[in-house]
């Protein structure tokens, strides 16, 4: 399952160029031109991470950010935008951006960029998913729920991690039978 993006910039030939670049190392995006189209498309999309410009047309980044951040979203956030000054940096990592790129900008380095903040933002949770008070812990090959062991099969215990991932996603039933049993299903997927 690839990684999703979300890319807000008011310049189209951005928002084109960040998210070919993305796309074509394996991650999903989807765009927003302006501060409440992305803020509407946290909530619809789930990102993992947001590329996120400053000045937009209605709501600018810091006040984007300020309104993920007080709504409990912990979503990695790097900042790319033409304001270049050593206070506007510094004013982005503080109200909790992860990383700020100055336009113009190369785009494997914001690939890089991209790749590292997700994987910072990985570390214990790549082991560990919940769900409420349910806990499944990948190195312990071990699910928990109100701190109580719970005994699962083995393809149980795929099915739970599949469904854990996508939590918040409709999957059909062809996806499910597909990564759970590796079938190949012609019926209806409903």
């Amino acid at each position: 399952m690839s990684e999703r993006v979300l890319v807000v910039d008011d310049e189209e030939n951005i928002v084109f160029l960040v998210e070919s670049a993305l796309q074509l190392q394996g991650y999903t995006t989807v765009a927003a031109c302006d501060g409440r189209s992305a803020l509407a498309l946290i909530d619809e999309f789930r990102p993992d991470l947001v590329v996120l410009d400053v000045m937009l047309p209605d709501i600018d980044g810091f006040t984007v950010l300020r309104r993920m951040r007080d709504s409990g979203s912990q979503i990695p956030v790097i900042f790319l935008s033409a304001r270049d000054g050593t206070d506007d940096r510094v004013h982005g990592l503080t109200v909790g951006g992860d990383d700020y790129m100055v336009k113009p900008f190369a785009v494997a380095e914001l690939v890089a960029r991209v790749r590292l903040s997700l994987r910072r933002r990985g570390g214990v949770d790549d082991r560990t998913l919940s769900c409420a008070d349910l806990l499944m812990d990948d190195e312990a090959h071990r699910v928990t729920r109100a701190g109580a062991v719970v005994s699962l099969s083995p393809t149980e215990y795929t099915l739970l991690r599949y469904l854990l991932v996508n939590a918040g996603r409709v999957l059909t039933r062809a996806q499910i039978l597909d990564h759970v049993w590796s079938y190949d299903f012609d019926g209806d997927s409903s």
